[in-house]
């Protein structure tokens, strides 16, 4: 798979995130699945298909770009910008991160082994 390839996966992940499909969503990841959420949580492959087998998270919008693609035999490092609109159990969780997502080749083709997201926000006071 080419690097165009795993951005093209990444498209696909975000169109089953809006659309809840937690079927498509299953067929992305790999069993050993990891979410490093952006406050510090971690759920595992079930529990994240969870939020959305339950209704409890709901995503309007999620755009993945300025995607950068680093493949390294069976592994790939992607790294871009997720932006999202979306509520968990009824509150807003809009936001805009950098994220990491960790792909593993194995099992017929790529599948998602883990994802990090960091909120992106201004630079601190000292750093102007």
């Amino acid at each position: 798979m080419t690097a165009g390839e795993i951005v093209e996966l990444g498209r696909n992940w975000a169109a089953a995130e809006v659309a809840g499909d937690p079927d498509a969503l299953a067929g992305m990841v790999a069993d050993e699945f990891r979410l490093v959420g952006p406050l510090g949580f971690v759920l595992d492959r079930e529990q994240w298909l969870d939020r959305y087998r339950s209704g409890a998270l709901a995503t309007q919008r999620l755009d993945w770009r300025e995607v950068d693609v680093r493949v390294h035999g069976d592994t790939a490092i992607a790294i871009g910008v997720h932006d999202q609109e979306a509520t968990h159990q009824g509150n807003r969780v809009d936001g805009t991160f950098r994220a990491t997502h960790v792909l593993v080749r194995g099992g017929g083709g790529w599948r998602l082994a883990g994802m990090h997201l960091s909120p992106l926000g201004a630079p601190p006071a000292f750093a102007g």
